[in-house]
């Protein structure tokens, strides 16, 4: 399937992230497990949790299924196994700041729970405040050695990803797959306890052995604004998180963000798409990680008029907290819970074990900076129109206006806003968000919201038409 971003027409534009990752394994000795005393394995929670089979509901043909995971610490050693149908060829290498193994293998269906890997420390080292409840006991696999949590999930077609979070330095001893006594088969990590410059030289060695990244052609219809020359304005819907990358989730992966937004968001485009009105570009319309700067760039390169990023938040002990909450960019955030929404949803590229670089512009000009102001301003105000339209289809935060640096909401010349749909951690929201009529509902009230915003400007533009041909 093509990308989204390979679908539109315009100039070359440099994309961000790091895909078609090379593997650098690190570690040249081959490391066995001898005869040791037995050591316990953490099975993954059983139960009719609704993440038994993701995607289109149904298993594709030749594509391996994974269907457990386990971790097991014997003396230095701490090995990491995944129950796989058939076997892979994985590429493993490890990443600093902050200290990750990265594992791909070919595109992969998981068949277990997305939060099973899930510790109360996220990608940044700090606590990952936010991006889960608090576990059941006995729920999900033990963090055991050197392993502090993981990760899994679709990083491209054709490509899977686990990303496995350190808890103290490791190398890579051994990354196979090989068969088990049962005719099944394992995907098998081995990670040796290091120092931390021996760790970081490898992860060098990892940086410098990644192939350069080519950039993605994307190329729009006209160097005009579709505005200008008589198009149909564009709207871009941007559906967060997507592939390794789940977002919030809830207990035991009975609600996760990824899925929910994308919903949410196929149901907004086609409705936007009925009206007739609109050009509607997805930044992603299936089960896929596209990095933060892509987002942007795809928004650019369709050369928009609103980008609408789609998110659901959730706290850990937060139960009592609901609504929708519509926040813009801002160099300050208006107040500490959209600093920490901001901090973490930054952290998307390193989630999915990227640089996380944030791009940079050269650009400091007077008009750039009337240009970026003006685009604020629309963002502000297409923020107040939503705020005020939701309420008649949805709940809303206590406090539904708010600002932070979001990299996804940085376009100079995009008016954007991030929806954040609810909170997971609310039963009422989450019960909602996974309701067809709720999200008819709540995509009626943005496309409302849509209409309101481009009103006047469509108005004028037709004015300005008729006087042209008098």
């Amino acid at each position: 399937m093509k990308s989204p971003a390979t679908s539109l027409k315009r100039r070359q534009l440099p994309t961000c992230g790091r895909h078609g990752v090379r593997a650098a394994l690190v570690g040249a000795v081959l490391v066995l497990f001898g005869a040791a005393a037995p050591v316990a394995e953490s099975q993954p929670a059983t139960g009719d949790q609704d993440w038994a089979i993701r995607g289109n509901g149904q298993e594709t043909p030749g594509v391996p299924v994974v269907t457990g995971a386990r971790i097991v610490r014997n003396d230095e050693l701490t090995r990491f196994v995944l129950d796989i149908s058939a076997p892979v060829t994985p590429k493993a290498f490890v990443m600093a700041d902050p200290n990750r193994v990265i594992l791909d293998i070919p595109e992969a269906i998981f068949q277990i729970d997305p939060a099973i890997g899930q510790s109360k420390v996220g990608p940044s080292g700090r606590p990952a405040a936010g991006r889960g409840q608090a576990r059941k006991p006995g729920d999900g696999v033990v963090p055991e050695g050197a392993i502090a949590s993981f990760r899994f999930g679709r990083l491209a077609p054709g490509k899977s990803r686990i990303v496995i979070d350190l808890a103290e330095p490791a190398l890579i001893m051994r990354a196979t797959s090989e068969a088990d006594a049962d005719g099944g088969n394992r995907l098998i990590l081995e990670l040796a306890r290091s120092d931390t410059a021996a760790f970081n030289q490898a992860a060098k060695q990892s940086i410098a052995n990644l192939p350069v990244q080519k950039p993605t052609r994307v190329e729009v219809d006209s160097a005009k604004s579709p505005l200008e020359s008589g198009g149909l304005p564009v709207v871009v819907i941007d559906p967060g998180h997507g592939g390794i990358d789940t977002g919030a989730l809830r207990y035991n992966g009975t609600a996760v963000e990824k899925d929910l937004v994308l919903e949410f968001s196929r149901t907004l485009a086609e409705r936007l798409r009925r009206t007739g009105r609109y050009k509607v570009v997805m930044t992603r319309d299936e089960d896929v990680f596209i990095p933060l700067n892509e987002r942007v760039q795809i928004a650019q390169a369709a050369q928009a008029q609103l980008f609408v990023s789609v998110h659901a938040d959730t706290l850990r002990y937060g139960g009592g907290v609901s609504g929708a909450t519509v926040y813009t960019v801002s160099e300050k955030a208006s107040d500490r819970e959209a600093a920490r929404l901001a901090e973490q949803e930054n952290l998307a590229d390193k989630v999915a074990g990227l640089d996380g670089a944030e791009a940079t512009s050269d650009v400091s000009d007077i008009l750039f900076d009337l240009t970026r102001r003006e685009t604020r301003a629309y963002s502000h105000l297409f923020a107040r129109t939503l705020v005020s339209i939701w309420k008649e289809a949805g709940s809303l935060n206590k406090n539904p206006m708010r600002s932070a640096g979001f990299r996804v909401l940085k376009a100079p010349d995009v008016p954007s806003v991030l929806l954040e749909l609810g909170y997971l951690s609310s039963d009422k929201d989450a019960a909602q968000m996974r309701t067809p009529e709720w999200r008819e509902k709540t995509a009626d009230a943005v496309t409302r919201s849509i209409d309101s915003f481009f009103a006047p400007r469509i108005k004028a533009r037709s004015a300005s038409g008729a006087e042209l041909r008098e």
